[in-house]
């Protein structure tokens, strides 16, 4: 295969973009596949009207609460979920009075508010917001918050892996000594009854022990759970080229990416587009949760909120983005963005939760 060129283009993509037209990829798997920049004269997202299953959704994540929230024996609410992933809501506000112990595969959590321990059998972490804390499949921990907490919690039953940073170094975005790893703090605690949930295949079972299952006095290895803040991130920038989410990817796996859109400067080429391009990314839906500060390419969104865009159909920023981004000379913004090749289906917790507007918010001026 090799690119061809028709009509009304500009060579570079997202640089001198052909005037009164909008550029849009259409790409295969995400952003490594084959692509094609197509220029139209209106933003490929301005439908007004939009009937079936498949459109742009929006969840306010502050509508949701989970049985953790007021029950310390609860549980995270599932917001979306497909065969290999579910992404969960937790507002824990009280220590867990269990251990848990996810079998179907790895555990995200990503802290939006709230500060506390988590332990686990390799030893406790600190959390703040802003943290990522990594949990291999089978870590058995619990959360003991200082507040009421809210985490996102990302399970895959595929491994996650930091991606490969290729020519760019190891160093690059995330410096792995910026990782945490746990020191042992075995438990020697005497009691009735400790109980350890495991979860397998999305059920649960509780084993019951006579003594702390949390003993463990050392620990050496490469498999561990592991913590680092947003603030640890250096986001990869050109001068010249809007670079692809991809540069700001954090974890990966077969059927999962997890980016990390953090602060950065804008593009200083006033030829180059600085807002994320329009793209009909037909091979992930694309999950977008909104940490902190204002975010460029959509306005009137809250710290807190979801966005949702499915397989098959155009995304891109919002008409007024265009107007503000003139105006800043970098952007301001902490987002994780979830990636997915199968579709995420919608829970009645998340049903609940969503502004249906938002799905022909793109259309108005």
């Amino acid at each position: 295969m090799f690119p061809q060129i028709k009509g009304k283009v500009t060579r570079q993509a997202h640089v001198g973009i052909p005037e009164e037209t909008y550029e849009e990829e259409h790409a295969r798997r995400g952003f490594f596949g084959r692509t094609s920049h197509l220029y139209h004269l209106h933003p490929p997202t301005a439908w007004v009207r939009v009937e079936g299953p498949l459109r742009p959704r929006l969840f306010l994540g502050d509508r949701v609460s989970p049985s953790d929230l007021t029950d310390p024996r609860g549980t995270p609410a599932v917001l979306l979920e497909n065969d290999d992933a579910e992404i969960l809501i937790s507002r824990r506000s009280r220590p867990m009075p269990f251990y848990v112990r996810n079998a179907d595969g790895d555990e995200i959590h990503f802290v939006h508010r709230g500060r506390g321990r988590m332990e686990t059998d390799y030893g406790p972490l600190a959390y703040e917001p802003g943290d990522y804390l990594w949990l291999p499949k089978g870590t058995t921990y619990r959360v003991l918050p200082e507040a009421a907490d809210q985490f996102i919690l990302i399970t895959e039953t595929r491994e996650f892996v930091l991606p490969d940073r290729g020519l760019m170094g190891q160093h690059a975005f995330l410096d792995p000594a910026m990782l945490v790893t746990p020191e042992p703090e075995p438990h020697s605690e005497g009691g009735s009854e400790w109980e350890v949930r495991v979860k397998r295949q999305r059920q649960w079972t509780a084993f019951f022990y006579r003594h702390d299952p949390l003993d463990v006095v050392g620990w050496k290895g490469e498999l561990m759970p592991i913590r680092f803040n947003v603030r640890d991130l250096r986001p990869v920038v050109s001068a010249r080229y809007h670079m692809p989410p991809t540069v700001h990817a954090t974890f990966t796996s077969d059927v999962c990416t997890i980016c990390t859109f953090v602060p950065r400067p804008f593009e200083s080429d006033p030829a180059a587009q600085r807002l994320p391009f329009f793209h009909r990314n037909v091979d992930y839906d694309e999950l977008l949760f909104y940490h902190a500060g204002a975010f460029m390419s959509r306005h009137e969104i809250g710290a807190g909120a979801f966005t949702l865009h499915p397989q098959g159909i155009h995304h891109g920023p919002h008409p007024k983005a265009f107007e503000s981004i003139t105006k800043r000379e970098a952007t301001n913004e902490v987002a994780v963005l979830i990636e997915t090749t199968r579709p995420l289906r919608l829970t009645p917790v998340a049903e609940k939760a969503e502004d249906p507007a938002y799905a022909t918010t793109w259309g108005a001026p």
